[in-house]
């Protein structure tokens, strides 16, 4: 069989993600032994009620157990701009740097809140 491969990325949307990433900035705002939050703030996103943070991220782990445990990671967007469906490929490379900045390359299992555009992941070294 011989398939096509065709890239739905328009690069209008491939600008946007530039730009939203770009701008990706983080603030811890709590820490446990097992789990940290931090507000994600983006250049063109925000919470509408509270005008700050377009979302969060916990990370819960386990720093007395084995190394090789997956770390969760869940991610919480609070604009409701980002729940639109064309804006899935934004919401998915927002989700993947996050994870790439705050978790390395730990084995994690993510689960992306955002409305219609919410998902799971696995991330294996």
């Amino acid at each position: 069989m011989n398939k096509k491969i065709v890239n739905m990325m328009t690069p209008e949307m491939k600008k946007k993600i530039a730009a939203e990433i770009s701008g990706l900035t983080f603030t811890k705002n709590f820490r446990s032994a097992t789990a940290e939050e931090w507000y994600v703030f983006l250049p063109g996103y925000l919470d509408p009620r509270t005008k700050g943070a377009a979302g969060k991220a916990i990370l819960h782990y386990n720093l007395y157990g084995n190394r090789d445990i997956f770390i969760n990671t869940t991610i919480i967007f609070d604009d409701p701009a980002l729940y639109k469906p064309e804006l899935h490929p934004l919401v998915y490379s927002i989700a993947d740097e996050v994870v790439n900045r705050l978790v390395g390359y730990a084995n994690t299992l993510l689960a992306v809140h955002a409305g219609e555009n919410s998902y799971d992941a696995e991330y294996v070294r």
